[in-house]
C-alpha cells in the first residue's frame, strides 16, 4: 500500500479521518499545560487538522511548525487561525524534513506509517531534534491493522525501537486517555541520546 499524498488527501475527502477527535487529546493537553516556555521550537509531524498546534498557538507559542503530506489538513488549521505563520505549514514528506526543534509531539503520526519505516522515522526523529530535545506523545499499545494505518504495536516492541537513540523518560498506559481509547494508549516522553 502506498501512503502517499493522494492516499491521505483522498481519506480527507471521503471523511475517513477516524484518528481525527475535533480537538486536542487529553494526554498532549495536560503535557502543554504544563510548558511554560514559549519560545520552544516545537513539530508536530503528520498532524492532520492540527488541533495541538491551534491550542499551542492559542496560548502564545508562536514557533510551531506543522507538516503533512497532505494540503488539506494544513488549509483547515489556516481556516481556523488565519494569522497562523504560513511558512510553518510543511507541506512535504516528514522524511525529507531538515531541520532542527526542540521538541516533536507525536499524535497517531507513528501509526499512520508503514510499519517498514519504524527505525528510519526512529532515526529521523532523532536527527531532527536538538542535543536534548525532547520526542512526547502517545503510542497505540494495541495490534491494530496489519494491511492499512492505524497499525498497532506494544510497550516492548516500542522499547527496542527507541532505546539505543533516546532516553525514555515515561512509557506508560496514559492515565487521561479519552474514553474510546482509554487503556490503548502509551503516553510517552523520550530525551535525544547524545551522539
Amino acid at each position: 500500500m502506498n501512503l502517499d499524498e493522494s492516499f491521505w488527501s483522498e481519506r480527507y475527502l471521503s471523511g475517513q479521518t477516524g484518528w481525527d477527535i475535533g480537538y486536542v487529546s487529553t494526554p498532549l493537553k495536560e503535557y502543554i499545560d504544563q510548558l511554560s516556555d514559549t519560545d520552544l521550537k516545537i513539530l508536530i509531524p503528520g498532524a492532520g487538522n492540527s488541533y495541538e498546534a491551534e491550542y499551542l498557538y492559542n496560548k502564545g507559542f508562536k514557533n510551531v511548525s506543522v507538516i503533512d503530506i497532505s494540503k488539506i489538513p494544513l488549509e483547515n488549521l489556516l481556516e481556523r487561525i488565519p494569522e497562523f505563520p504560513k511558512e510553518n505549514l510543511l507541506h512535504m514528506d516528514f522524511f525529507d524534513l531538515n531541520e532542527t526543534y526542540d521538541l516533536i509531539l507525536e499524535q497517531t503520526f507513528f501509526c499512520a506509517q508503514n510499519p517498514e519505516l519504524r527505525k528510519k522515522y526512529v532515526s529521523k526523529m532523532h536527527d531532527l531534534l536538538r542535543p536534548n530535545g525532547k520526542l512526547v506523545g502517545v503510542l497505540f499499545n494495541i495490534p491494530l491493522n496489519n494491511d492499512k494505518p492505524p497499525f498497532g504495536g506494544n510497550k516492548s516492541e516500542y522499547r527496542s525501537l527507541f532505546e539505543n537513540k533516546f532516553i525514555i523518560v515515561i512509557m506508560e498506559t496514559a492515565y487521561n486517555s479519552i474514553p474510546q481509547r482509554d487503556g490503548n494508549e502509551l503516553f510517552v516522553k523520550m530525551i535525544k541520546k547524545g551522539e
